[in-house]
């Protein structure tokens, strides 16, 4: 008996677990070499080791549901204390054994806390994946999309099921060369991060622009298994340099607005007095006609250029009494003079007599001046009309421009207003022209609306109130 006895201690110590022979009263009774190392227990026990005494003070008790069991008991969770204070996560193995005259627990407790230690990494790592405001993607080796982040889904406007299982060229703006993208996959491919700005397509074919770093994913043997793409959404930085640019563009159009009127001005002055004298000494009424055209031209060309100057000089931005409908009268005069303009009518109403307004002149003409247009590009070159109309009602003015044109689509009604929206084309348009009428007209204590049926044709209105406060920000 005393030789099973120690072939049975051989075996016990050969299991590279901790295991442990318990008794029906939570008493310890055997334990192999592996229990006490980890544990730093006796050789042997000079007495019963109650099982729970060996745990921590928060552990699970799984025994006592066992003894109250036949067979093997599912795997349980248990934290034991080593000797130096060290806490041990531990997988308890249980089975219940049937003995003479007695029943006996037999344990086997498999160290994890290495996997648990990992396990808790990988969820701090997912949770800061998860919920960071970078848009983040997870591809396998092959590229095909196997987790994206909710900062993704709204970066991109696709949901987690439209993407998962995609390469994520379904995103692509088909802007990059195919070389790009094999430089790209070759650095990758071989270990090491890549950086770099893309552009791609929302789900709504507006563009989006970041920063993107990928990182392979390496498993323990150095072989890539798949890639992690962290994006930086620019795409309202590259908007605030696309609108830097336009304004540095005005500014060089303003002074060169300047120096043809001056250099032009001059010219036109003398043509003008040549004329004057011509019409006072001719006495043929054919010659006297001509020079009349001439005349009228010059004054026309003369027009042009004060308004060429008036747009170029800088607002001062002071609030004054303005003259509302002489406002809107030159804003449409100066529209009329656009090529777009040659097959449109220009209608004007004013419907009662409309007193000044507390408004900054300057900008009120830019509001005019892009609202009219708009409506000039919304005929597309063809035939149509255009009306402005301004009356007063109670103790606010009402400006109504309305054209027959093209409409605007019903999803787009109401990003209208938004910065940088537009329909246009690459360099037809940047998007702030209403954004920047809408604010002038807040400012001001006023609104600014719209009402458009597609295929039919716009109308924005406009209500500023007669006695304004001053000038608010916005």
């Amino acid at each position: 008996m005393g030789g099973e006895q120690g072939l049975a201690n051989i075996f016990i110590d050969i299991i590279p677990d901790m295991c442990f022979v318990v008794s029906g009263d939570q008493d310890v009774l055997v334990y192999n070499r592996k229990a006490r190392e980890m544990l730093g227990l006796p050789e042997t026990p000079s007495g019963p080791i109650p099982f729970y005494s060996l745990l921590t003070d928060d552990s699970p008790r799984p025994l006592l549901p066992v003894l109250r069991t036949t067979g093997r008991s599912p795997e349980a969770e248990a934290r034991f204390r080593t000797a130096d204070g060290r806490v041990i996560d531990a997988l308890l193995f249980i089975r219940r054994i049937a003995g003479v005259g007695a029943d006996f627990l037999y344990v086997i407790a498999r160290d994890v806390s290495e996997f648990k230690k990992k396990e808790l990494d990988l969820l701090r790592f997912s949770n800061v994946v998860h919920y960071t405001v970078n848009p983040i993607q997870i591809t396998d080796a092959q590229g095909r999309m196997v987790y994206v982040n909710p900062a993704f889904e709204k970066a991109t406007g696709f949901t987690k099921d439209e993407l998962i299982g995609s390469n994520p060229n379904k995103l692509s703006s088909g802007k990059f060369p195919e070389q790009f993208w094999k430089r790209a996959w070759e650095q990758i491919n071989a270990g090491k991060v890549w950086t770099g700005e893309v552009e791609n397509r929302r789900k709504n074919g507006d563009a989006l622009f970041t920063q993107l770093l990928i990182s392979p994913i390496v498993d323990g043997e150095g072989t890539v298994v798949g890639f992690l793409g962290t994006h930086r959404d620019i795409t309202e930085q590259r908007q605030l340099e696309q609108q830097l640019m336009h304004s540095q563009k005005m500014e060089s159009i303003g002074t060169l607005a300047a120096g043809i009127a001056h250099e032009v001005g001059n010219p036109l002055a003398s043509i003008s007095s040549i004329v004057q004298v011509l019409l006072r000494t001719l006495t043929d009424d054919f010659a006297k006609e001509k020079l009349g055209l001439v005349q009228s031209q010059v004054h026309r060309i003369t027009k042009i250029i004060r308004d060429l100057v008036d747009f170029s000089r800088p607002s001062s931005y002071l609030v004054q009494p303005t003259d509302l409908v002489r406002s809107l009268t030159d804003a449409v005069e100066i529209v009329k003079m656009g090529k777009k303009a040659k097959d449109v009518t220009f209608i004007t109403h004013i419907r009662r007599q409309i007193p000044v307004l507390p408004l900054v002149p300057d900008q009120i003409s830019q509001v005019f001046i892009n609202i009219l247009l708009n409506a000039v590009d919304a005929l597309q070159g063809k035939h149509g009309m255009i009306t402005a109309e301004v009356e007063r009602e109670n103790e606010q003015v009402r400006v109504t421009i309305a054209d027959d044109g093209s409409g605007i689509r019903p999803e787009h009604m109401p990003k209208i207003f938004e910065p940088f929206f537009t329909t246009k084309q690459v360099g037809e348009g940047t998007g702030l022209g209403l954004w920047v009428s809408y604010g002038i007209v807040r400012s001001f204590h006023g609104d600014l609306t719209v009402h458009s049926t597609w295929g039919k044709g716009t109308s924005f209105n406009m209500t500023l109130p007669l006695n304004g406060k001053g000038r608010k920000d916005v």
